[in-house]
């Protein structure tokens, strides 16, 4: 027996699996609850590190069928602090599979909860909004740590931002035939990098507190700026780089990267009641009226009202509550997607949007 115990006092009781210390009684694991609605792709989204911090509720009534793959991980390091499914399928699933799904969370210090009604609680997000919660061995231990701790972010709050713990240490190149680009990571998915590298480019990985003199440096000539966790708003330093380089050199961001564009030119971000996170979310072209289905994770978004007079006009807007998904700069060569155009897990139509940051850096720095 164990427990979900959600901050207003809601709790889920269940069984626990993979690293759950069964015999150490006071110990628990707290972090951000959210859901994702996709129906595949658990292995991407564990390893995503956009979920550092976070306890990740999967929809779906079944997962680890099809075990675990090793290739299809988004990142080397686990930074999700728990994961609650409904029911656990045991095995590798796969005559390929390295191992269980279990048997990776073991190995991986990953604390799950089998046996809850996922969907009643996902339902209980929606309707109160995101919240933290707290897995723990009794229901008592569990309301105890909220009456000691009213607010797990505040105790977060003396802890480096969650984009510098999931950041390389340093920075790295990938190696390709075309031309050089600087991605500023804060957490990069594998998929990403992979999409710029299948398209010819070589790549320089810099660490998220990387200063503007230390990219342009290296002579790139453009600059991506990746996905990764938190608020976008607790990241001045990687504001003002971004901020520098904005007149400089083609750029692309990509979900945390699109916020800290809007920011760098001076508009603002807001926490979603329960964020975005699934393989299911239209976006329509506000310039053609196409739509297109699209990959997403992400808790905050770009204040609309917020861009007028910053340089940027909105592209792209989400159908299912018409939040920004897209920006463009009317001046330099930048642009940005809330979404994730390499999938992983989710639909890969929106690819073609790696071609246009290609063509633009092979054009040169911006004017």
């Amino acid at each position: 027996m164990a427990f979900l115990v959600l901050q207003d006092g809601t709790a889920f009781e269940g069984e626990g699996f993979g690293a759950w210390p069964a015999d150490q009684e006071q110990d628990i694991q707290a972090g951000e609850v959210v859901f994702n609605t996709s129906m595949s792709g658990y292995q991407e989204m564990i390893t995503d590190l956009s979920y550092t911090g976070q306890i990740l509720v999967l929809t779906h009534p079944q997962i680890g069928n099809y075990g675990w793959h090793d290739e299809e991980n988004e990142a080397d390091k686990i930074l999700l602090r728990g994961l609650v499914v409904r029911e656990l399928s045991q095995g590798e699933g796969s005559a390929h599979g390295d191992r269980s799904l279990e048997e990776f969370c073991r190995l991986h210090s990953i604390w799950g909860l089998k046996g809850i009604d996922t969907r009643a609680l996902t339902r209980h997000i929606r309707n109160q909004g995101t919240l933290p919660g707290v897995f723990a061995q009794t229901l008592e231990q569990g309301k105890k740590y909220w009456q000691e701790y009213a607010d797990v972010s505040a105790a977060a709050e003396k802890e480096p931002h969650w984009v510098y713990q999931a950041t390389v240490k340093e920075s790295y190149e990938i190696p390709g035939s075309g031309p050089y680009v600087a991605v500023l990571d804060c957490g990069a998915k594998r998929n990403i990098l992979r999409a710029l590298q299948q398209r010819g480019l070589r790549i320089r990985v810099f660490p998220a507190w990387s200063s503007a003199e230390e990219i342009l440096a290296s002579s790139p000539k453009g600059v991506f700026i990746s996905n990764g966790p938190g608020d976008p708003s607790g990241l001045p330093e990687l504001i003002e780089t971004v901020r520098t380089l904005l007149p400089k050199l083609p750029i692309m961001g990509i979900c945390l990267g699109h916020q800290i564009l809007a920011l760098a030119a001076g508009g603002k971000t807001y926490k979603l009641p329960f964020g975005h996170r699934g393989g299911n979310h239209p976006v329509q072209d506000l310039r053609t009226g196409q739509t297109t289905m699209t990959a997403q994770n992400h808790g905050y978004a770009v204040a609309e009202d917020s861009m007028a007079g910053t340089g940027f006009e909105i592209i792209l807007r989400n159908l299912n509550d018409g939040t920004v998904e897209g920006m463009e700069h009317t001046q330099y060569p930048v642009y940005s997607v809330q979404y994730h155009p390499e999938g992983a897990p989710g639909p890969e139509e929106n690819g073609m949007l790696f071609e246009g940051f290609f063509a633009a850096v092979g054009a040169g720095a911006a004017g």
